[in-house]
């Protein structure tokens, strides 16, 4: 059986040649081979008399040629994985959810060229992250400066976000798998809200006494038994469970500080709300976090 590639969108941009680095470094360590597609939106439409826009071949077009000089150049430091470059012709909001159907992972920048200079991530990333299939990896620039809210012991590690009343066990094998290939630890981050209120009546707020210790201990001993599974399969990854009272966007973005990936999962489909949603938690963190973002798709049958 064929190994699915790693799947890197390239528009020339710096923003996409920083995730054409992180998507090579990922296909070496994945064993996986590296597909580099560059998707050309050339308007279909002319004025009468103008002159009609055809795009370059794809054995011709500089962008590729640009990116297949980058990763050739990178292999020269050690053995690197196949490459297919490959140029689409049309939307990139289409067509780049749709690559994601034979990959393993699909990485993008957190702009192309075409974005407004103060966007923090562009239309065509959202609707990947949304749409496609598979993980999305959403690279930023770097030099972000989040808050450091979670102060965390020196070493590579992986950030999962652990929603304790509904653990999502996609989101979790990816960091799992993603530590050990980097021999790094994950580290948990289980939000818990605090203080909680509680309503009894319209206009009437009442704070309910509750022990803080108590219910951190909760969410611990709930977080632990949901990780059971995955530390098995990865008895070589070191484990950090961090459960902390606040906002879930605002401690994965603290937690992404030096971070090598912060990992959330998309938002669930729902009876009432069946369009595909990113949630938003994920939304936040894909805006603001200072690592890269990884986005994971619910399992088939969630779906």
């Amino acid at each position: 059986m064929s190994t699915l590639p790693v799947v890197v969108a390239v528009d020339g941009s710096e923003h996409s040649l920083r995730a054409l680095d992180w998507a090579l470094d990922a296909a070496r360590r994945r064993g996986a081979p590296l597909r580099v597609a560059h998707v050309r939106h050339h308007v279909a439409w002319t004025p009468p008399g103008a002159p009609v826009v055809v795009p370059p071949p794809a054995d011709d077009d500089p962008v590729l040629a640009d990116a297949r000089a980058r990763v050739e150049a990178a292999g020269t430091a050690g053995a690197g994985p196949s490459a297919q470059y490959l140029a689409l012709d049309g939307a990139p909001g289409a067509l780049l959810p749709e690559l994601g159907a034979e990959a393993q992972l699909l990485v993008l920048g957190s702009r192309g060229r075409g974005g407004f200079a103060g966007l923090l991530l562009g239309s065509n990333g959202m609707t990947a992250a949304r749409d496609a299939e598979c993980p999305v990896v959403i690279v930023p620039p770097p030099g972000r400066e989040v808050d450091d809210l979670l102060p965390s012991e020196p070493g590579a590690r992986v950030v999962v976000g652990l929603k304790a009343d509904a653990p999502d066990d996609a989101t979790l094998a990816l960091a799992f798998t993603e530590a050990a290939l980097r021999d790094a630890r994950v580290q948990v981050i289980a939000a818990y809200p605090w203080p909680i209120q509680t309503w009894v009546a319209p206009g009437d707020l009442v704070l309910p006494v509750y022990d803080q210790d108590a219910v951190e201990h909760e969410t611990r001993t709930l977080a632990d038994g949901f990780l059971t599974a995955h530390r098995t399969r990865h008895p070589e990854v070191p484990v950090e469970v961090r459960p902390a009272p606040g906002d879930a966007a605002g401690l994965l973005v603290a937690a992404s500080k030096d971070a090598a990936l912060t990992v959330v999962g998309r938002h669930r489909r729902r009876l009432l709300a069946p369009a595909r949603m990113l949630g938003s938690v994920t939304h936040a963190v894909l805006l603001h976090a200072a690592s890269p973002v990884a986005v994971v798709p619910p399992a088939a049958a969630e779906e």
